[in-house]
């Protein structure tokens, strides 16, 4: 008997796919000196206790905060390294403005892949300065963006929690810049 899934329920399936390896790797995260990490050692204290959800592990305090176009507020709220070999970002999406935002098309980017899968954060990516390496949003086997994906028009207010999965730059590099078209670019520390 074969079980066939909507691109709805793949999407809910990689976002909690992704949310307990986050989990699991906040959890692998804790313990050690965290005296000395100011802010890594924010999101691996806090999930102790905590419910899970998709946001595991975020500190209270961004980041980094992006403003862009049509009054979106991109909050990062993570940068963390996993043990199978990527960071995912994860953050929300805020209208900041008093009227209804339609989420550009270029944030998903201009690759073919990644644009015929729908809305999306694939055109974002990580950059290692001291590495010079650009690192791209990661695709499943079938192409699509391992990105929060179907981005709705969001109403004045309205928050969207986002995240963004990219391949891990080397363990020695702990800060990257993160660009998203139409954001400006933010530096941020990779924790884990």
């Amino acid at each position: 008997m074969s079980i066939r899934f909507t691109a709805h329920a793949r999407r809910g399936l990689v976002a909690l796919t992704v949310s307990t390896g986050l989990a699991l790797g906040v959890a692998a995260c804790g313990g050690g000196d965290d005296a000395k990490k100011p802010e890594a050692s924010a999101p691996a204290s806090k999930s102790d206790g905590s419910k899970p959800s998709a946001q595991e592990g975020q500190s209270e305090e961004p980041l980094a905060e992006l403003k862009g176009p049509n009054g979106l507020l991109l909050q990062i709220t993570a940068a963390t390294r996993d043990s199978g070999g990527f960071v995912t970002v994860n953050g929300n999406l805020k209208n900041d403005s008093g009227s209804k935002a339609v989420i550009p098309s270029n944030l998903s980017g201009n690759e073919t892949e990644i644009i015929k899968n729908g809305s999306s954060l694939g055109g974002a990516t990580l950059v290692d300065s001291k590495g010079k390496k650009r690192y791209y949003v990661l695709r499943d086997t079938d192409g699509r963006p391992l990105t929060t994906t179907g981005l709705p028009t969001l109403k004045p207010g309205e928050t969207l929690p986002v995240f963004m999965q990219f391949p891990s730059p080397p363990t020695t590099t702990s800060e990257v810049n993160f660009q998203l078209p139409g954001f400006p670019t933010a530096t941020i520390q990779i924790s884990g």
